[in-house]
């Protein structure tokens, strides 16, 4: 009796709470005096000026570090303000340069390890990538991702969470993804478990380059197959399927639901099943090389002319990356989105670390999964084999593992997440085939 108790009330709170329950809302008009700071900046280069206090890419650094800072403060030190660097050489550093990222990192009450991230890039181009004089807005591609993180910081700050969460504003980027791989390293060289990876690149504009307008809806870019899955882990992909529920993907997938789950977002997820733009890459980028789930959030439509260009007109053709092609009441949408995100998965206990299935000659399937510390309950998700999307699930309390009557595992995929006591959830890990004794 105990039990169901338990189940009901677990299935209750997570009905009842809605993730976008909010105490603070992002703020259009903070996040335009952001960007319109940020371009001020001239140009944020990632080899421009390190020590100009007015221009370049040192001084916007300095800039972002201070209003991590002022948050900080407001919330009586909720926030560990720090910057890590590294130097990078490449084809578009061919003399190296010193890549500086700022982190303000929440810490969370539980263990230290287990992080949620998210992330921007700061620095910005024209149109030749070696160009560090002319003016380059970078409005936004990506003053609009860094105001979005400063924003999260803001309306976040001072909320306690299970897990700790880092707001990150990366350098180099345009140069090579080197704030990303910094970041990247960092992370594994720390010992950090990152639950999540949300890249925010490009995030503030409606208005497309063939004039339609698209509002309502932002693209999330997931890989399937993971990047980092060996020849061994491949031969298992083929022989379990599970291409589309890698943990990148579960995490698109988990975007997607928050936003269905809460009309106030404003906001239809478009879960693109790539892991970026076509032939193109970002900040997530080297998280995936490591293993980690990680996503880019992207405007629902784009406009070029906006993006790494000179300033100019041409034939009455408006090019370059000004505030002007903005819309910022969509950019506070998109943060909104990455809050409820990160609420929810800072709040939720790790995801299992494997769940193994065990059915085959059977009409039965038996599932069991690692135990996962904080975890009040576990939730057992499946669907048919031919479903890209769960359609049934059953909570499970006292035990790590479940019979799932007259399911045959031929025919359905499961996986499991773990429940946090107010009903968080974490990623939903994918079953694979049981260890053979």
């Amino acid at each position: 009796m105990t039990k169901m108790i338990l189940i009901a009330a677990l299935s209750a709170t997570a009905l009842a709470q809605p993730v976008f329950a909010q105490t603070k809302a992002p703020d259009p008009v903070r996040m335009k005096a952001k960007v319109e700071k940020l371009v001020r900046f001239g140009t944020r280069h990632t080899l421009s000026s390190a020590t100009d206090p007015k221009r370049g890419i040192g001084a916007a650094r300095t800039w972002g570090a201070g209003e991590f800072q002022k948050i900080g403060k407001a919330c009586g030190g909720c926030l560990s303000v720090e910057t890590i660097a590294d130097r990078f050489t490449g084809p578009r550093a061919p003399d190296g340069v010193e890549v500086v990222d700022v982190l303000a990192i929440q810490k969370g009450t539980g263990d230290p390890s287990q992080v949620v991230i998210v992330a921007g890039h700061i620095d910005s181009r024209v149109t030749d990538v070696m160009n560090i004089s002319s003016d380059a807005p970078g409005a936004n591609d990506n003053a609009s991702g860094t105001a979005l993180v400063i924003e999260a910081a803001r309306v976040l700050a001072g909320e306690k969470f299970d897990g700790t969460i880092v707001y990150a504003l990366l350098s180099g980027e345009e140069q090579g993804l080197w704030g990303g791989k910094l970041l990247a390293a960092t992370a594994r060289a720390r010992g950090w478990q990152v639950r999540a990876m949300l890249n925010n690149d490009i995030v503030g504009n409606t208005l497309g380059q063939n004039g339609q307008r698209v509002a309502d809806r932002v693209r999330v870019f997931s890989e399937g197959i993971r990047f980092s899955e060996d020849g061994k882990a491949n031969l298992t992909r083929r022989a379990i399927g599970g291409e589309d529920d890698g943990p990148s993907r579960a995490l698109a997938k988990k975007i997607d639901g928050i936003a269905k789950a809460d009309p106030a977002i404003g906001l239809d997820v478009f879960a693109v099943r790539r892991f970026d733009r076509f032939g193109r890459g970002g900040d997530h980028s080297p998280f995936l090389d490591l293993g980690f789930p990680a996503v880019r959030f992207s405007v629902g439509i784009e406009n070029y002319d906006r993006q790494h260009q000179d300033l100019r007109t041409e034939n009455g053709r408006v090019y370059g990356d000004t505030v002007e092609g903005m819309d910022f009441p969509y950019l506070a949408k998109v943060t909104a989105l990455n809050v409820a995100t990160l609420r929810a998965l800072a709040d939720a206990p790790a995801a299992p670390a494997s769940v193994s299935l065990d059915g085959a000659l059977s009409m039965d399937t038996r599932v069991f999964w690692d135990a996962v510390p904080g975890a009040a309950a576990y939730k057992v998700y499946w669907r048919r084999a031919d479903a890209q999307d769960w359609s049934d699930s059953r909570v499970v309390t006292g035990g790590t593992e479940t019979v799932l009557k007259d399911i045959v595992v031929d025919d359905h995929f499961i996986g499991v997440a773990a429940v946090g006591k107010d009903g968080a959830e974490s990623l939903v890990t994918f079953g694979g085939m049981a260890p053979r004794k």
